[in-house]
Formats: structure tokens, C-alpha cells, sequence
């Protein structure tokens, strides 16, 4: 640890020139400045606790003559003291310049201002109406009475229930839930993050448990939560948004956490759009790592694009991420994982595209934009050679699958052969058996002949609950978004609600 504090002096005037720029966290631009920074400035202070422990007041104040000055500055910066981490580690480094038996005037009067940050920092635990009226007055919103309005609220709420419970025989299975306003839930998740935490892993869990492929029951719990509207004001966006991010890290991309950060995305936008006419936050604050003109495009609904011209916008898309991706000169937007991750946010533009690819007779063979758009769809990890040979394969498949098309004798087996599957040579990765999965389902469902040989197509594909699981998941997905687009295809629509139906009893 020694070694760590030889270069505490020189990080010491850094974080001193810092606080001194976020003055309060007051602007825009220094409470995004502080979010960002927040890790590393919690790292100096535990590396700064840990020279602090080892001295006595005098020796700390002798080698940081300025330490008073930052951990006052520190004490009063709201979006620093919004973490319990933040609080944690302060109370750590006040509590060793605190004399235990002051033996003169100027160690007292340390002792005391030292006593008084303490208490300031402790009173963000209590009920402290006008610590949250300062709070909600530097975040630009009007004082509210969060805690007189949160008493109100659970009284007039535990009244209701005890009035439905009298009514119906005090009947303890009926429970009421307790509301808040949102600009109460607002004030909580900034000031706790823990409680915002404790919503996310809450949807986690209806994720792992029977929520898991019913779209529509999870966008009922997101409205509910009210995280998409909550997730407007940046700084709660982004920390959502990095818990997605982990999430997906931690689970190799699986295609639930990504179908329920796309619902996510698209209630946020919604919520975002009916709260801001004007919009109060640039878009770069919420996405600060990707290109502002690909947010922009990204941002389109599809159902304002007349869908005659959905295959050109897929196409610009595609040409976007490319140059991003692939341009070297682009590295400021944070390499490929970045710009992945931002495009799975609006992962529909993917779906459609294998759409396209099987419905639209614009071209003879496959456009290489839309190639190269699901290929990077499946993943951040490829490189540009996995890629190029991902585009190969589904190419190849896509080029069986149209010829089929017209097939007046099709069979489940004509379409295991187009998928090359059972065939000879190198087993296709994971993620490209996936994609492959995905082109012969919506095939099925698209297909004139597709619907008659659809069934026995998926007993043959859904050899493990792994893949079942997909297929329930694929079919949900589709028919939510159909919903969102208005999408007018009553066979294809009937016939994925039959198989989603059979499919979740048989699962």
C-alpha cells in the first residue's frame, strides 16, 4: 500500500482542480463530468484512506496541507454523496484526522469542523427535508415535499387496504401496493443508488423466473417500476444502463437480457418523447461513447418510414456501423463492443432486416448491407475475418432458402439441407447456427409452404431446451414487435401464435 500512496500528491491536485471545476455539481456538464469520473475518484480516496490510517492528524495535515479543502469540497457535491460507497469511504478518511485527546486550541477546532462534515454526511440517512429540497433544486427540478408526500402516501394506501380487507373478510391474500410519485422515486435513486439496484435485479429476477419470454408482461413491470421514466434524467440512464451492460457481459449476450434492454430502450424513448417536447438533455449525454449521428438514426421508429423504404434504412444503418467499426479513424467511440452495444439497444433493426432479406424483391441476391448488419448483430467478439465467413454461411443459406421459396413440394428435410445442417466440415460457431436458426424460422413464417411443414420443422431444430427456449423467445419477440410496427400479416401472425402457444406447453 506504500507503493500505491507514492503517487497520492500528485492525484491529490488533480481531484483538488476537479471538485474546484464541478463547484456543487450545478451545470449540465460537471454533473456529467462527475458521473463519469465518480470511479476513479473513489479509488483515490481509498488509496488516500489508506496512507490516512497509517498517521497521526498532525502528520496528515504536514503532508496534505489542503485536506480540509478537499474533503469539504467532496462533503457538499450531492451527485459524489448520492453513493453509499462515496459516504463510506469519507467517514473512513474524516474519521483519522480526528484528534482523541486534543491537546491545544487548533486541534479542537479541527476536531469540531471535522465532528460537523461528519454529522453533514450522516444526515443524508435521515429524514432531512431540506438536504432533499437543495438536491432537487440542483437537478433543475421543483422543491418537493418528498417526505410529508411519502407519509401521505403509504397512510391513504394502508387505509385502502384495510378497507378492502374489512370488506372482504380481512382477506390477507389481497395486498395493496404501496405508490410514490415519480418525482419522489426520482429523488430516492439519486440519492440511494442501492434502491435502484434493488429495482434492476427485481426485473433480473422476473427474467430467470416465469416472466422469462412474455415481452409484454415484462414492458407491464418496466411501466410500473418507473425506470423508463425515471431513466430520463442521465444520470439514472446510465447506471440502468451499465447494470444491462454487465448483464450481458456476465451472460454471454443471452437473447433474453437483450430482448428485455430493447423493451427497455423502447419504453424509455416513449417516456422521453412525451416528457420533453424540447429535449432537456442532449442525446450524447445518455450515449456518450457512439457516434450522435447513428444515435439519431437509430432513434427512428421503423413505423415512421413508410415500409417500402425500411430496406434503404436498414441499409444506411449498416453503412454507419460500418464505418465506425471498421474505421480505425472512428476509435473515439469506443471500438466495437461500444458500438454493438448500442445498436442492440434497438435491436429491431436487426430483426427486420432478416425480414427483409427473405421478403423483399428489390434485388436478386442478398445485399452485402444487410449481411453484414446481422452478422454484427450476432455479436461484438468477431472480428472482421469471422464476420466476412459468418456473411459466407448465412449467404449460402439465404441463396437455398429463396429458391425454396417456390417449391411447390417442400419438406422439413429440403430445409435441414439448405441449413447445411448434418453435413460435412467445420461446425459454424454458436452465434452463426444461431442467426441461421433465426432466417428458417422467419422463413416458416413467411413462406407460403412454410406453414404447413412449420411444426415438424421446429422438432427437428429444438433438440435441446436451450433451443426450444429460443424459439419461444424468437416467436415472442416477433410478435411484439409486429404489435409496436402495426405489421399486417394475419397468416404469419396466426401461425406464430399457434406455435408460441404449443411451444409454452410443451416447455
Amino acid at each position: 500500500m506504500a507503493q500505491d500512496s507514492v503517487g497520492l500528491p500528485s492525484d491529490f491536485q488533480f481531484w483538488m482542480r476537479k471538485l474546484s471545476v464541478w463547484d456543487q455539481a450545478s451545470t449540465l456538464e460537471t454533473q456529467q463530468d462527475t458521473c463519469l469520473h465518480l470511479p476513479q475518484f473513489q479509488e483515490f480516496l481509498r488509496q488516500l484512506y489508506e496512507a490516512l490510517k497509517e498517521m497521526d492528524s498532525n502528520a496528515i495535515i504536514e503532508r496534505f496541507p489542503t485536506i480540509g479543502q478537499l474533503l469539504a469540497k467532496t462533503c457538499w457535491n450531492p451527485f459524489i454523496l448520492a453513493y453509499d460507497e462515496s459516504q463510506k469511504i469519507l467517514i473512513w478518511c474524516l474519521c483519522c484526522l480526528i484528534k482523541k485527546d486534543p491537546q491545544n486550541s487548533g486541534e479542537s477546532k479541527l476536531n469540531s469542523w471535522t465532528q460537523g462534515l461528519l454529522s453533514h454526511i450522516l444526515s443524508t440517512f435521515r429524514s432531512d427535508i431540506k438536504e432533499v429540497d437543495l438536491f432537487t433544486q440542483v437537478l433543475g427540478y421543483a422543491p418537493t415535499d418528498y417526505y410529508p408526500g411519502l407519509l401521505k402516501n403509504m397512510v391513504s394506501s394502508l387505509v385502502s387496504e384495510l378497507r378492502e380487507n374489512h370488506l372482504n373478510g380481512f382477506n390477507t391474500q389481497r395486498r395493496k401496493k404501496i405508490s410514490l410519485p415519480m418525482s419522489a422515486i426520482l429523488c430516492l435513486w439519486l440519492r440511494h443508488l442501492p434502491s435502484l439496484e434493488n429495482t434492476m435485479l427485481h426485473l433480473f429476477e422476473k427474467l430467470i423466473s416465469g416472466e422469462r419470454n412474455f415481452l409484454k408482461r415484462i414492458e407491464c413491470f418496466m411501466k410500473d417500476s418507473l425506470l423508463p421514466a425515471a431513466a430520463c434524467h442521465p444520470a439514472i440512464f446510465r447506471v440502468v444502463d451499465e447494470m444491462f451492460r454487465y448483464a450481458l457481459l456476465e451472460t454471454d449476450g443471452a437473447l433474453e437480457v437483450l430482448a428485455t434492454l430493447q423493451v427497455f430502450t423502447r419504453c424509455f424513448v416513449e417516456a422521453l418523447e412525451k416528457e420533453n417536447k424540447q429535449l432537456k438533455f442532449a442525446f450524447k449525454t445518455y450515449f456518450p461513447y457512439a457516434s450522435p449521428s447513428l444515435v439519431m438514426v437509430l432513434l427512428q421508429h421503423p413505423k415512421d418510414i413508410p415500409q417500402g423504404l425500411w430496406h434503404q434504412a436498414l441499409k444506411h444503418i449498416s453503412e454507419m456501423l460500418k464505418e465506425v467499426v471498421e474505421d480505425q479513424t472512428h476509435g473515439s467511440y469506443g471500438g466495437p463492443f461500444e458500438s454493438w452495444f448500442l445498436f442492440v439497444h434497438f435491436g429491431g433493426w436487426a430483426d427486420m432486416a432478416a425480414e427483409q432479406l427473405l421478403t423483399s424483391e428489390a434485388e436478386a441476391e442478398a445485399p452485402e448491407a444487410l449481411l453484414w448488419l446481422l452478422a454484427f448483430s450476432c455479436g461484438p467478439g468477431a472480428g472482421h475475418q469471422q464476420r466476412a465467413q459468418t456473411m459466407v454461411e448465412v449467404k449460402a443459406v439465404l441463396s437455398c432458402l429463396m429458391k425454396l421459396l417456390t417449391s411447390p413440394t417442400l419438406s422439413a428435410r429440403d430445409l435441414q439441407a439448405a441449413a447445411g445442417e448434418g453435413g460435412e466440415g467445420a461446425p459454424r460457431p454458436p452465434a452463426c447456427q444461431q442467426l441461421i436458426r433465426r432466417l428458417l424460422l422467419n422463413f416458416l413464417l413467411w413462406a407460403p409452404g412454410g406453414h404447413a411443414i412449420a411444426r415438424e420443422v421446429i422438432t427437428l431444430m429444438a433438440q435441446t431446451d436451450a433451443i426450444m427456449h429460443e424459439i419461444i423467445g424468437f416467436l415472442d419477440q416477433t410478435l411484439y414487435r409486429w404489435d409496436h410496427l402495426c405489421v399486417e400479416a394475419p397468416r404469419s401472425r396466426k401461425l406464430a401464435q399457434e406455435l408460441l402457444a404449443e411451444l409454452r406447453g410443451q416447455a
